[in-house]
């Protein structure tokens, strides 16, 4: 490894480095999925009421679930500008 971090601060950058596209590759699923029940009740099968409670219940909990993840990444974020300075 060439950029070994030499203190607690490079450590986190790092570890915050790393974590970065992980979260936004999290964040990009959870949108698709969230578009594709979308499309599959609304549009592929607009009159089947099973489809559209599915589909409405992967919208509700889908908007919640990226809600709460954009608030802890928001934390993650403010508590490493705040301690680490970056």
């Amino acid at each position: 490894m060439t950029n070994t971090p030499k203190n607690f601060s490079e450590l986190v950058g790092l570890f915050i480095g790393i974590l970065t596209p992980v979260i936004s590759l999290i964040f990009a699923i959870t949108l698709l999925i969230i578009v594709w029940k979308l499309i599959d009740a609304w549009i592929i099968n607009p009159g089947d009421t099973k489809k559209l409670d599915e589909g409405r219940q992967y919208a509700i909990w889908g908007i919640i679930g990226l809600v709460v993840m954009s608030t802890i990444w928001a934390i993650v974020r403010m508590i490493q500008s705040s301690l680490f300075g970056g």
